[in-house]
């Protein structure tokens, strides 16, 4: 199945003329996953081709506004465009309440059913699952409850072995009985083992998404082989002290992470405004993991 982030935005607090508050799309098996929706966000899905309507589930990592500004807009729009399947929204607790003053004082009738999933701010929790992708929320350390996100390809079907298959006579109509792991059975009462017939998928992909945090070895249990790690980077890492009074990372501690994790690949994000050359936060990150890259708006990363 196909697995790939879009980045839509990779600014912190605040906005520059290029950059944009938090936001990303991960599509995963059929489905696409927003997570956080900073101001700006369904513009930015309108410039990179991405479809609102494509989008069921979003995941929102904590309630500081520049990870969740754009929500209550992307929504109005889905129900303006007459929206009709149910949304599901993953984040801290008290979002329910603001969403639903927002619609209440806007007057706003919306078209669909918002399904909420409280994230848990103490400990790792499994949220939900699906044909696509399953989804575990993890605690962070911020200024506020803040959570990062495991989101994990669900179980590949096997490639089907069409030589195999035809040699032994199985009519087509079987073969997605077989993809899903069954064995066959012929007219005769013979088994024939699912392990002739297809071969191995590949691994599934996961993908952990570490919103704002505080420099914290305690996530690497929760992030550990990921294939894609996104990990906030605010500062160059001569700022270090700034970054823990503020609850944040550097990019010499997001590839110290990224290391210790043992994960394919790192996108880092979330970048101060101070800086309008991103190159030498890249350069910190990669001294310390290689495979280390910048989540420039419009970039896409396959896991």
């Amino acid at each position: 199945m196909k697995a790939e982030l879009h980045v839509l935005g990779s600014s912190s607090a605040l906005p520059t003329k290029d950059r944009h508050p938090s936001a990303q799309v991960l599509t995963i098996g059929y489905e696409k996953i927003l997570i956080d929706c900073g101001e700006g966000t369904q513009t930015q899905l309108v410039r990179y081709g991405i479809k609102l309507s494509a989008i069921n589930y979003i995941c929102i990592s904590h309630l500081h506004g520049d990870h969740y500004f754009g929500l209550i807009g992307l929504i109005s729009t889905m129900s303006l465009n007459g929206r009709k399947l149910p949304l599901h929204i993953i984040a801290p607790s008290p979002l329910k309440e603001i969403i639903e003053l927002q619609l209440k004082y806007g007057h706003m009738a919306n078209s669909f059913e918002l399904i909420y999933h409280d994230t848990n701010p103490d400990k790792q929790e499994f949220i939900l699952s699906n044909d696509s992708f399953s989804l575990t929320s993890f605690p962070l350390k911020h200024r506020i409850q803040c959570n990062g996100f495991l989101i994990t390809e669900s179980k590949n079907e096997r490639p089907l072995n069409a030589s195999a298959c035809e040699k032994a006579g199985i009519p087509i109509a079987f073969y997605r009985s077989i993809k899903l792991g069954n064995d066959f059975e012929t007219s005769d009462g013979k088994k024939i083992s699912n392990a002739l017939l297809t071969f191995d998928p590949e691994p599934a992909k996961t993908f952990a998404y570490c919103s704002d945090t505080i420099f914290d070895g305690e996530i690497i249990p929760y992030i550990k082989n990921a294939d894609l790690l996104y990990h906030e980077t605010t500062y160059l890492h001569e700022l270090a002290d700034k970054a823990a009074e503020r609850y944040h990372s550097t990019a010499k501690q997001a590839g110290e992470i990224a290391k210790q994790a043992n994960v394919k690949k790192l996108v880092i994000g979330h970048f101060s405004s101070r800086y309008d050359n991103l190159d030498p936060l890249l350069e910190e990150a990669r001294i310390e993991f290689s495979e280390s890259h910048l989540g420039i708006e419009g970039s896409a990363f396959m896991l």
